[in-house]
């Protein structure tokens, strides 16, 4: 009797719910809307994915309806793929695809195509999104535009043993690469962007010449890798503007990420870095390198007094742990820019000689511990064997978001600091800071003529716009008016007498 009961009674529910209209459907009536009439995919590499991209489908109806078709236009042949909802299916074409009265349901869209299959006026490619057929069909439109490029694949094994110790910054070059040989290999241009896949070598004899305008887009985790005795030459120029400020003619270099995406302009760390070995001869000249790991990475080898880095109008932007660090290595750098880093703007670790002016190193990085200059004189092991450490920094810049810009890391008497003509952030506030070593900046606001805690106010930090505007800025008329060579934007042979890279322009 009670089984009969039970019996009964699931089957009144079961007629309950088989009567409710939500559990029934219609055909679409062709008034779906949607978030967007066109779907635009930022700028791809060809044969290199893109992001996801959404549209979000809308039915504004009191009814459950069912969308006989969601497809892509050119069908299976389409280098779009699509997910509606979570459905599994072909990425192509969706059938019977159902929807609530008054909800919504997502459409995600990605693209991989070639060079070969764009529109050869604007090197678009398009398709749409077609819902339903016949007199109820609608349609989304969807756009990318492709760009061409230079592709450097790994293709062999690399020699490990000149990368020691690189792999702790949180990649590995010592794996699969591309060794440049050829003429063509070795000479870059502008004619269209190069793309590196894992690690490109400039071997031992070789010059890689990189021509002014030049655009470099580097993969994961890709590095470049001037190998001992090669040589690095990089000859960018002042870029053309209009009155607006707007570039008509690129000149400069770039290296940066291969995600063309505007999400993806400051996000740091999307590849690895350029890799100067101890013998390499580089010189650096209007390069503007953005969200790498980091910047450049020079190996320890002080052999000569020979600068091994000549490096002038250039920035740095956000790198995720330095923008460069070297190892005893000699550098001279003027006009150079390094804004925002994870540690450290500048590292110079283990001693060597280092001579910068009319340089900016600014660090805003969300922690309290990074520094914008970071100098040490030891080799890291049982004793911390001091090295000779020759540091110049005459009309730079050195600020930061926490308290003080600059850390001193080191041992013995090897250090010698010629600070002149700066402006400062440091505040000895922690005990750390008021050790020997930093009586050069501790003595009086305007020791050796420097300024000490004024503000240099920079047009907007978060944008990398290091300029000045204002002669309210702490680096206004307070550099070596001895220095005479022109400013990071400007084609003069003269500068005003500014700290930093920039001149103050009110």
């Amino acid at each position: 009797m009670r089984y009969s009961l039970y019996t009964l009674l699931f089957g009144f529910l079961i007629s309950l719910s088989s009567c409710r209209k939500d559990f029934d459907t219609i055909a679409s009536s062709g008034n779906l809307e949607f978030s967007k009439t066109e779907v635009y995919l930022d700028t791809v590499f060809t044969d290199i994915s893109s992001s996801t991209y959404s549209l979000k489908v809308y039915n504004r109806s009191n009814d459950d309806i069912k969308i006989p078709t969601i497809q892509l236009g050119k069908g299976l042949n389409s280098k779009y793929r699509i997910m509606v909802d979570g459905m599994t299916g072909n990425n192509k074409i969706f059938n019977d695809v159902e929807l609530l009265a008054n909800d919504s349901l997502y459409i995600f869209i990605e693209t991989t195509a070639n060079i070969a299959d764009a529109n050869p006026v604007n090197f678009t490619y398009n398709d749409q999104i077609l819902f339903d057929n016949g007199g109820n069909q609608q349609a989304v439109n969807l756009i990318t535009l492709i760009q061409d490029a230079h592709f450097i694949f790994p293709n062999r094994s690399l020699d490990k043993k000149i990368y020691e110790n690189f792999d702790q910054y949180g990649f590995n070059p010592g794996t699969r690469g591309h060794a440049l040989i050829t003429n063509a290999e070795l000479n870059w241009n502008n004619t269209k962007p190069y793309v590196i896949y894992g690690n490109c070598l400039v071997p031992s004899g070789s010059t890689l010449n990189i021509a002014a305008g030049t655009s470099v887009h580097f993969h994961k985790d890709a590095t470049l890798i001037i190998d001992d005795g090669a040589t690095l030459n990089i000859q960018g120029g002042l870029n053309i503007l209009d009155t607006n400020g707007k570039i008509i003619i690129k000149n400069e270099v770039t290296f940066e990420g291969d995600r063309l995406e505007p999400e993806y302009e400051d996000v740091p760390g999307q590849w690895g870095a350029i890799i100067l070995s101890s013998g390499a001869n580089n010189n650096i000249k209007h390069l503007t390198l953005k969200n790498a790991l980091v910047g450049l990475l020079m190996q320890r080898n002080v052999s000569t007094t020979t600068p091994r880095l000549t490096i002038s109008n250039a920035q740095f932007y956000g790198c995720a742990i330095y923008g460069i660090l070297a190892r005893a290595s000699i550098i001279d750098g003027k006009n150079l820019v390094i804004n925002d880093a994870g540690q450290a703007t500048l590292a110079c670790q283990q001693g060597g000689i280092y001579d910068f002016t009319h340089c900016t190193f600014n660090n805003n990085w969300s922690n309290t511990t990074q520094v914008a200059v970071l100098l040490n004189n030891y080799i890291d092991d049982d004793i911390d064997t001091p090295l000779p450490l020759i540091s110049k920094f005459d009309s730079s810049i050195i600020y930061s978001s926490n308290q003080s810009a600059i850390f001193l890391d080191v041992v013995g008497n090897q250090f010698t600091p010629d600070f002149s003509y700066c402006l400062l952030k440091f505040n000895s506030t922690n005990s750390k800071f008021s050790q020997p070593i930093y009586n050069f900046i501790n003595g009086n606001t305007n020791t050796f003529s420097n300024k000490k805690n004024i503000n240099p106010k920079f047009k907007n930090v978060n944008k990398n716009q290091l300029n000045v505007l204002t002669i309210q800025s702490g680096a206004y008329n307070g550099g070596n008016s001895l220095n005479n060579f022109a400013d990071i934007i400007s084609d003069s042979s003269k500068r005003n007498f500014d700290i930093g890279a920039y001149s103050v322009i009110p």
